[in-house]
């Protein structure tokens, strides 16, 4: 907690004839709090303004992670109350909001992981039950209100490891391009929920054993720093999720991807190769937002099958495959013009410069800069070692 404290003999002292004013000011404002979970509220407050500045097309289809900063946002504000102020009159609130967080994270990140329209439909229907139940027992059987979120933040983060199993290939509707930190995000969240879990379970012996002498201290550090992680996923996997393309004759599959294996067959050959000639002559590597949704599309194919072929034919994800095309364009780039870093980014269809230095050195095992001054070195060299054109 941080606690500001103001010297009222020091701001007050020229004017040491209202002494009166002094007294009362000093009985009304001895020491002002502010919670962390105030600064953590306002933090996400911030990440909910970015997710929202990103545009009307990108906020419908990101509009589940929008709804997630603002719950984690509102709900630090709630602890703040709670454990920095004493207020208990929002207790009932504040167990009913904690209720939504893990099934509103699971839906978001699912949306990630498969290939179709995005959002609730009336088929969720079941993720709102925990929360249904939540209310009847804070009517009849408060007690078990603890035990009802701790099996429902723990099995919400194992449905979640459970999607993050699949890789960067499991999030079909996330750019490829950020599909890495998708993932992670998607990982983040996953421990954030289990270990809220884990520490209401400590919470819960500390009760037991010592009668809760450190409870006060625990919730309000672990929630606070466990609802910003969830918060700074939900705001990373937001900005990456994919391209609202219509999905008209999108194959029905669920999205999944298997481990890749070394085993190819005939099939797996003739759809690697048939994207290779896709990516390659209609340049998609060079489109910011491709994901492997609509790669699968425009082959007819299922997103599954597509992520198959790459990984056993090329052995890699489909991420890295896309993301060699770009950076073979951005190497192009960089020997034959002298276009700026900046700008081979975005024309080789990277939309972050770091995701583009990382890919670059991955490939190349050298920076971009350095790349392109040892191959001017080259070029150099072997213009140096041909013979004149008159040379007779």
């Amino acid at each position: 907690m941080i606690a500001f404290e103001v010297d009222l003999e020091r701001d007050f002292g020229p004017y040491r004839r209202h002494r009166t004013i002094r007294s009362t000011l000093a009985l009304l404002l001895p020491m002002i709090f502010v919670p962390l979970s105030f600064a953590v509220s306002l933090f996400l407050a911030t990440f909910l303004v970015r997710l929202l500045l990103q545009g009307r097309e990108s906020l419908a289809r990101n509009h589940l992670f929008v709804l997630l900063v603002a719950l984690y946002a509102v709900q630090t504000l709630l602890v703040g109350l709670r454990w920095g102020y004493g207020v208990m009159g929002i207790l009932p609130l504040l167990s009913i909001l904690a209720s939504l967080v893990p099934p509103l994270t699971y839906l978001a990140f699912r949306d990630l992981a498969r290939d179709g329209a995005s959002g609730i439909s009336v088929r969720d229907w079941p993720h709102l039950l925990p929360t249904i139940a939540l209310c009847g027992l804070l009517l009849l059987w408060r007690n078990a209100v603890d035990l009802l979120i701790i099996a429902e933040f723990l099995c919400y983060g194992a449905g979640l490891a459970w999607l993050a199993r699949l890789g960067t290939d499991g999030l079909v509707a996330s750019r490829l391009d950020g599909s890495l930190r998708s993932h992670r995000s998607l990982v983040l969240a996953a421990l954030a929920l289990v270990s809220s879990a884990l520490t209401d379970i400590v919470i819960s012996l500390d009760f037991a054993l010592g009668g809760g002498q450190h409870s006060a201290m625990v919730v309000s550090a672990a929630t606070t720093v466990i609802l910003f992680l969830l918060g700074i996923a939900a705001v990373v996997a937001g900005t990456e999720e994919g391209s609202g393309e219509a999905q008209e004759g999108a194959p029905e599959d669920g999205g999944t991807t298997d481990v890749a294996t070394p085993e190819t067959s005939g099939e797996d050959e003739a759809i690697a190769a048939g994207l290779d000639r896709l990516v390659h002559e209609r340049r998609l590597y060079a489109d910011t937002g491709l994901n492997l949704g609509k790669l699968a599309r425009r082959m007819g194919l299922p997103s599954r099958a597509v992520s198959h072929a790459v990984n056993r034919v090329h052995g890699m994800s489909v991420s890295q495959y896309v993301n060699n095309f770009r950076v073979a364009e951005a190497c192009r780039l960089l020997s034959e013009t002298d276009m700026p870093v900046t700008r081979v980014v975005f024309e080789a269809g990277f939309m972050t410069k770091s995701n583009f230095n990382r890919e670059f050195l991955r490939v190349t095992g050298l920076s971009p800069t350095r790349w392109r001054a040892e191959q001017a070195v080259a070029d150099r060299t072997d213009l140096a070692a041909q013979p004149p054109t008159n040379w007779k």
